[in-house]
């Protein structure tokens, strides 16, 4: 059966976007009581209107023409300029999913009542998000401020009837899109195509679906990394929970609490308790609770900013009823993505970091001068076949990709809007940034176990930690051993596909 999911603006959950995002089945609605909300912040705009007051965006031009006033029989032309003009996009289109969670986003800010927009203009971008219309939303042309004001310009532009969509597959023009799935295009009036381009949207919904991704990614990690260490014969010791109650840091406790699960009852570590002249293994393998645990660390905090943002009105000027005798209409700053921007950095410097030492891992799988008695670059036949020699160069290239990916765009900053907004966040290269790092890192873990499975079949008749042991079956479901050489790029595909839905989650 089809889920459905309500938005009030205040409690959607990353769970939310990532469920509409990637099943289009699911149905979204208003919350009871959230349109009388938002009509209450439109009343206050109309009694600005009738009232002749001058606010920002509402009855006057826009950035640097915050000072030019607008007549009161063009300001219905005012939004519909601003949402044409504005739809500057460039680059390829942003996937389905990441459209998805744009449109869930924008909705459900408006919803909280503070962006003196009609519930009906809103109450249609639900209704194009049920019925499967996805605007054509180029992933190129946001600075970050005032929000991402491009790609929501052009969502809007499908909104009222122009654009383009895409619709079962096919790309349409915006107005066909509608008339396809039943909808009539909206007609802006005032304030509403401001309410509709301002805002945080495009960075926060990627960077929700990245974070999910991010999130599977780590505990991927621990399970390549455990099937590493069986493979090399190291030890689980530096994982004991007297070290971690050492250092208390939260993540890292985890990693190794997972760890140690993964490699309960393992016959391979039994097999060499007593006579191992090795006291300590490589930082890759010992330090895994310490690099992964910051990993965790670091999106626990981006998932907190990431939940507050998607659930906050980040548009200008907001509307607040319940202020004054009247209610007030204030210009601000929560448009600016800086805070968005930085965590998206974050997120990147930590993936980067788990391709890094997931690369290291798989060089000391392959490398007979590190790897004890397994054979060269993990192959039966070694001189006449290669191996895995050339899947560690590919996992090495994608890690050192990561590294030129994960400087940060959040410290730069260029003047916009005549010099009007002159500092912004750059939050929407933050996200295409690292949604490529997310996916480096993918492939890059499932290379290590390609790599780490192989090595387990140099391990048998032992057999590893119970959790390994479950892994590498699951692996094996898909990918079968290297007997001789194959190309191995479709194995890569398929190991990453394992990472990325989220297979060696729940282990």
């Amino acid at each position: 059966m089809p889920h459905r999911i309500e938005i009030d603006g205040d409690t959607l959950t990353l769970d939310d976007i990532e469920l509409v995002a990637t099943d289009p089945r699911t149905q979204v609605a208003f919350a009871p009581g959230t349109e009388a909300r938002m009509q209450r912040s439109r009343d206050v705009v109309e009694r600005a209107l009738a009232e002749g007051a001058t606010v920002y965006g509402v009855t006057t031009g826009f950035g640097r023409l915050a000072e030019t006033p607008i007549a009161a029989d063009r300001l219905e032309e005012l939004q519909i300029n601003l949402i044409r003009s504005h739809a500057c996009g460039f680059g390829p289109p942003l996937s389905r999913a990441e459209t998805r969670a744009m449109m869930l986003l924008r909705a459900n800010v408006l919803a909280k009542g503070f962006s003196g927009i009609r519930p009906v203009v809103v109450q249609r971008l639900l209704d194009m998000l049920n019925a499967g219309v996805h605007p054509v939303i180029p992933e190129q042309g946001s600075v970050g401020a005032s929000g991402d004001l491009a790609p929501l310009s052009h969502l809007a532009l499908v909104l009222v009837g122009e654009g383009e969509a895409e619709v079962g597959g096919e790309v349409l023009p915006g107005a066909e899109a509608m008339r396809r799935a039943g909808l009539e295009p909206v007609r802006l009036q005032a304030k509403e195509g401001l309410a509709l381009n301002n805002g945080t949207q495009f960075m926060a919904g990627i960077g929700a679906l990245l974070l999910k991704g991010a999130e599977r990614v780590v505990e991927a990690a621990e399970v390549a990394g455990a099937m590493s260490l069986e493979g090399l014969m190291g030890t689980p010791d530096a994982f004991h929970p007297a070290i971690m109650r050492a250092r208390p840091h939260p993540g890292q406790a985890a990693s190794a609490q997972r760890l140690r699960t993964l490699l309960a009852d393992s016959e391979i570590r039994e097999s060499h308790r007593y006579g191992d002249p090795r006291v300590q293994d490589a930082y890759s393998i010992r330090c895994m609770p310490q690099v992964h645990g910051a990993a965790r660390n670091a999106l626990a905090y981006v998932r907190q900013v990431l939940e507050t943002e998607c659930n906050s009105a980040t548009d200008n000027p907001l509307i607040f009823p319940d202020e004054g005798e009247n209610g007030l209409v204030i210009s601000g700053g929560n448009f600016h993505g800086q805070p968005v921007a930085q965590v998206l950095d974050l997120l990147a410097i930590a993936l980067t970091d788990l391709a890094s030492i997931s690369e290291r891992r798989t060089e000391r799988l392959v490398n007979p001068d590190l790897s004890g008695d397994l054979p060269a670059f993990l192959t039966r036949d070694p001189g006449v076949c290669s191996g895995f020699m050339i899947a560690q160069i590919t996992a090495a290239a994608l890690a050192s990709e990561n590294k030129v990916l994960s400087q940060p765009a959040s410290v730069d900053s260029i003047p916009t809007g005549a010099n009007k907004e002159d500092h912004v966040s750059m939050g929407a290269h933050g996200a295409i940034k690292a949604r490529r790092v997310l996916r480096n890192t993918e492939a890059v873990l499932g290379i290590e176990l390609l790599c780490a499975a192989q090595a387990l079949e140099f391990r048998k008749p032992l057999r590893p930690g119970r959790g390994v042991e479950r892994a590498y079956d699951t692996l094996r479901e898909r990918i079968g051993p290297l007997d001789g050489d194959r190309v191995l790029a479709p194995d890569i595909e398929t190991a990453a596909a394992l990472v990325r839905e989220g297979v060696l989650v729940d282990w």
